[in-house]
């Protein structure tokens, strides 16, 4: 019988011995997966570990797709999110103008910028009008439907997409431009410079020869007349 607070002298030796072990043995840096630590370091764990995750949202496609140009992703991300500091949400923490400073008409709003704007309707239409036909459409919402569905061919569908991108990153590189004290560019020059960059990208593309996407240059220019 063993009374409260009185231990058998064995099992006392046993939780010693067993924790002399574990002290005395040689120390592991373990690091923690996605599931269990492990002890190899993988970053890819590490990376989902510290993010914060949540569902993905419809238009992810329309932004990481094969063959795009990182920086003109980047803006398209923060376009679509709705975080570029356009006017109307600089005007949220300090006192600003919010006119667009390219049409010089409308508050400058993200769905302003892109593309109801004048100015910008402009380069959207040259790049796309002729390629989208009954579905061009200057309003945000449906542009993004239209390039986050599946309703256009592969081909169609990467150059309208990669045209987007374009002219996304050209509107809001003018803007700053503008905003800094720059003169506006003439549209006609945006818009040669811009379409010489949608060319150059697609010969590019060409030159890989990725199923479905054959003569895409050649695409390109029957497409827009």
């Amino acid at each position: 019988m063993v009374g409260e607070g009185v231990y058998h002298s064995c099992g006392c030796q046993s939780v010693y011995k067993n924790a002399t072990k574990t002290l005395c043995g040689r120390d592991v840096s373990t690091w923690k997966g996605r599931s269990s630590y492990k002890t190899k370091f993988y970053t890819q764990e590490t990376w989902w570990n510290m993010r914060d995750s949540s569902a993905q949202v419809n238009w992810t496609r329309c932004v990481w797709f094969p063959m795009v140009t990182p920086r003109f992703a980047f803006i398209a991300w923060l376009a679509l999110q709705n975080r570029l500091s356009t006017m109307d949400r600089i005007s949220n923490w300090c006192q600003a103008d919010t006119t667009c400073v390219l049409c010089k008409k409308e508050v400058q709003s993200r769905n302003h910028l892109f593309f109801k704007c004048s100015y910008s309707a402009h380069l959207w239409s040259y790049l796309t009008g002729g390629m989208l036909g009954v579905h061009y459409s200057e309003d945000w919402s449906s542009i993004i439907t239209l390039i986050t569905g599946g309703s256009l061919d592969r081909r169609k569908l990467y150059c309208v997409r990669y045209a987007f991108h374009a002219a996304v990153y050209a509107i809001w590189r003018e803007r700053n431009g503008v905003k800094h004290g720059e003169k506006v560019l003439a549209m006609s020059v945006l818009k040669k410079l811009t379409e010489k960059g949608v060319r150059n990208k697609l010969g590019l593309v060409d030159k890989k020869g990725r199923r479905g996407m054959e003569n895409v240059l050649q695409f390109w220019f029957q497409m827009r007349g």
